[in-house]
């Protein structure tokens, strides 16, 4: 009997990969990152259904990616998540094999300002809301016996930003529900991965949630890492170049835990396991002009 080394004794074993004319989930496909990886799907011949808040809407339908079947879903919403199974049915769609949990909203603001509500509503869409849309379609990839689950994450579930802690931390969390499912779900056949990008020109600084108070104690600090944020994104990576790596994850048959791109990830990844975190801390700071 051949030897098992240590190392290949615990990988991640292989699975099936799901198969051309599954049904491909992705949410907040009308734009972004979303988007993109819904166009890539259809072009490797999956059903694709995305979903949006209001997809009857002028606008939903503008950005709606040929190829592209829309249902709603608000993620702010526990009743809109229950009901996507049957929305589903009433498309004929077969059993979900792939989900790309990816809607979600960017916060930012200091920890002493962040309203409560605010903060509850953001763990609902980023972190509550995917984990339930995952748990009513499980079933269907454990009865399919494969399947691949891709929650988008962010290099700041990693590496923590000054100003961005709530959104850091709904990262953060989403990637630790993420790594404790792959144990749980791999002896169904299926694969559980974190997309992590860096900064990504999608015209999100267009549409964050800011809290400050603009006389407060943190508000010129709050203002340079702003201006920082924005400019990085400007210069930053596209949606298609985060929806091939999205896309590597459904693809491979050892679906790799994190999967990250942009913000020289190549180079953060490795420094952080060798420098001290404060240092690390201190070097995203910078980069933020903090």
């Amino acid at each position: 009997m051949a030897k098992t080394s240590f190392l290949s004794r615990y990988r991640t074993p292989k699975l099936p990969v799901p198969r051309q004319g599954d049904t491909a989930l992705v949410t907040g496909a009308t734009s972004g990152i979303g988007q993109a990886t819904a166009k890539e799907l259809v072009k490797r011949q999956f059903r694709v259904i995305g979903t949006s808040r209001n997809p009857d809407s002028d606008a939903s339908r503008a950005n709606t990616p040929d190829g592209v079947e829309l249902i709603p879903l608000d993620l702010g919403d526990p009743d809109s998540i229950s009901a996507v199974p049957d929305e589903l049915e009433k498309l004929g769609a077969g059993p979900v094999t792939v989900l790309v949990n990816n809607a979600g909203e960017s916060q930012n603001g200091p920890l002493e300002e962040l309203p409560r509500d605010a903060l509850e509503r953001l763990f609902q869409v980023n972190v509550i809301g995917h984990v339930q849309l995952t748990q009513v379609l499980l079933p269907q990839m454990r009865d399919a016996r494969r399947g691949r689950i891709v929650f988008v994450g962010s290099m700041l579930g990693s590496f923590p930003l000054a100003y961005r802690g709530s959104y850091g931390a709904s990262k953060a969390a989403i990637k630790a529900f993420a790594f404790s499912a792959r144990r749980e779900v791999s002896r169904f056949g299926i694969g559980v991965s974190v997309m992590e990008p860096g900064a990504i020109n999608t015209g999100l600084s267009e549409r964050r949630t800011i809290y400050i108070d603009d006389g407060g104690h943190y508000a010129d600090e709050f203002q340079t890492m702003l201006t920082h944020l924005n400019d990085n994104e400007a210069t930053g990576i596209s949606a298609e170049q985060v929806a091939t790596e999205i896309l590597k994850a459904v693809g491979d048959k050892r679906p790799r835990p994190l999967y990250a791109t942009g913000s020289s990830s190549h180079l953060a990844f490795p420094a952080a396991r060798l420098l001290p975190r404060d240092t690390m801390g201190g070097i995203i700071a910078a980069k933020h002009g903090l």
